[in-house]
Parts: structure tokens; C-alpha cells; sequence
């Protein structure tokens, strides 16, 4: 596996960072996630607008120009031997000792590579199950940041409990997933929560938005609660490498008739369109 490290490629064994970095220390750092169709990343300008967005709001300035930083990127990509995967990219505030204050001498730290990923088709096909748990995470959802945790223990608590994923719910109202956006249809009305500090504001989610428009779907950008959820017709979520998967049950009991709704195949079929799959 080749490795982005700053501004080389370089074989993965060659990689090496201090145990003083602050991705390490404190979590102090910004990702994107890119979905690669047939060596092409998807939505990449949405990507990089987010990146920097995430940027901008963590106070992280990159060592070199965005136009580069794209540049190593399509240089790594052509090292990639699959086709079909994802692209990581990570920007770490940089190495420094030990303390909360911005370091003002550290030098941001890039790390970006590429790995096979296949699609979720069974997925896809068959629907997910999930539950709701509290959603504990910090209040800026909206920045892309390293500080993942509370989105792994909601993961692993929903896989300890036979579900697949985690529906996160804030003081009644349904926020996202662990590593997705949710939808839920009623009254062949979507809806989804606003794209404000409670949510990631995911690409694919937006993706999803112009679709639905273009088929002549209603959305409704507003918050609505696990009550609401449970007597949803259709639910799914959407994300860079789950696509649109429907959830076909929520805390044991069936979302509608218990199959992916026929709204939801429509999306789908559309969203292969978007991406060049079909």
C-alpha cells in the first residue's frame, strides 16, 4: 500500500509519526472519506469544499495549497490497484508536546490512502437492521473531525445487541447514524434532519436531496422525533460507503412491511444514474 505522508508517496512501512501528534493526543485533526467508482472519486469538489470547511472551523491550516494537496491525491490514486474502494484523507494539526492550546509552531501532518471497498449490495438489496440510543456526541456534528468515539461505542453497543447500526436520538429528536445520515418517509413525504451543527452534512445525503427533487419527491428539511420514526413508511440512510441502504427494522419491529419501500428502490435506481453505475 502506498501512503500520502505530507507531500511524498511513499510505501506504507516508511510512514512514521510522533507519539507527540495531536490526531494522536487529543483527536485534534479533520478527515474525508472519498467513495472511488471505477478510479473516479465521487462528488469529489463536495469533498474538498467540506475539507475545508472542516479546516477553516478547527483553525488547521494545511503546510501546502489546497491545488496541491488534490494534485498528491489523483498521484495517489493512480497507485491504487483497485478500481473500485475508498480514498482517506487525514490532516492532523501537527506534532507538538502536550498541551490543549493551539501549538504555535506545529506543522499540520497529511495522511491519505487509498484501500479496496465493495459496495453494500446485499445491503442494498435486503435492508439493515438498527436501534435507537441516546446521542452523546460533542455539539459540532457538522465539522469532520477525528473525535470519533462516541460513534464507535454507539456502534459497537448496536452490534452487541444484534442490529447492524445505531439510530442516534437528541432529547426526542432523531439526529443521524453512526457513520450515515437517516431519512424516513411518510405520506411518500422524506425527511431528514436540517444540515445544521446537530449533523454531519453529508454529501451523499445532498446527493440524495437533488434526487429526490428530480423524481418529484417532497423533502421536508425538519427535525422529527423516534415517535415519528417508528410509524415511518420507508427509512434509509445515506453515506459515502453505504450508499442508500434501507433500515427494514428499528428496535425489533418492522419499518413499514418489514422490505425496502418501493421510494427507496426509486432513489437507488437514481443514484446509480448519478454515479455511472448502472
Amino acid at each position: 500500500m502506498m501512503i500520502l505522508f505530507n507531500d511524498q508517496i511513499i510505501p506504507k512501512d516508511q510512514v512514521t509519526i510522533s507519539f507527540e501528534d495531536r490526531g494522536y493526543t487529543f483527536g485534534d485533526g479533520v478527515y474525508e472519506v472519498f467513495r472511488l467508482y471505477r478510479g473516479i472519486p465521487f462528488c469529489r469538489e463536495a469533498h474538498m469544499h467540506r475539507l475545508k470547511r472542516s479546516l477553516m472551523e478547527t483553525r488547521i491550516q494545511l503546510p501546502y495549497p489546497m491545488e496541491k494537496l488534490e494534485h498528491y491525491l489523483d498521484q495517489l490514486i493512480t497507485t491504487a490497484p483497485q478500481q473500485d474502494g475508498l480514498l482517506y484523507l487525514q490532516i492532523s494539526r501537527g506534532s507538538a508536546p502536550r498541551s490543549h492550546a493551539f501549538p504555535p509552531a506545529a506543522v499540520p501532518v497529511v495522511l491519505a490512502y487509498c484501500q479496496p471497498l465493495p459496495r453494500p449490495v446485499q445491503a442494498m438489496r435486503s435492508g439493515i437492521s438498527a436501534i435507537t440510543q441516546p446521542d452523546l456526541r460533542w455539539l459540532r456534528c457538522d465539522i469532520k473531525s477525528l473525535n470519533l468515539l462516541p460513534n464507535v461505542m454507539a456502534k459497537q453497543n448496536a452490534l452487541d445487541h444484534g442490529a447492524d447500526d445505531a439510530i442516534l436520538v437528541r432529547n426526542g429528536t432523531v439526529t443521524e447514524c453512526t457513520a450515515a445520515n437517516i431519512m424516513a418517509i411518510r405520506n411518500s413525504i422524506i425527511y431528514t434532519h436540517p444540515a445544521n451543527h446537530l449533523i454531519l452534512h453529508g454529501i451523499t445525503r445532498n446527493v440524495v436531496l437533488k434526487l429526490a427533487k428530480e423524481i418529484n419527491r417532497e423533502v421536508r428539511e425538519e427535525a422529527f422525533s423516534s415517535k415519528f420514526l417508528a410509524r415511518a413508511d420507508e427509512v434509509f440512510i445515506t453515506g459515502t460507503t453505504t450508499e442508500i441502504t434501507p433500515v427494514t427494522t428499528i428496535d425489533q419491529k418492522p419499518v413499514g412491511n418489514g422490505r425496502p419501500g418501493p421510494i427507496t428502490r426509486q432513489l437507488q435506481a437514481a443514484f446509480e444514474v448519478e454515479a455511472g453505475l448502472e
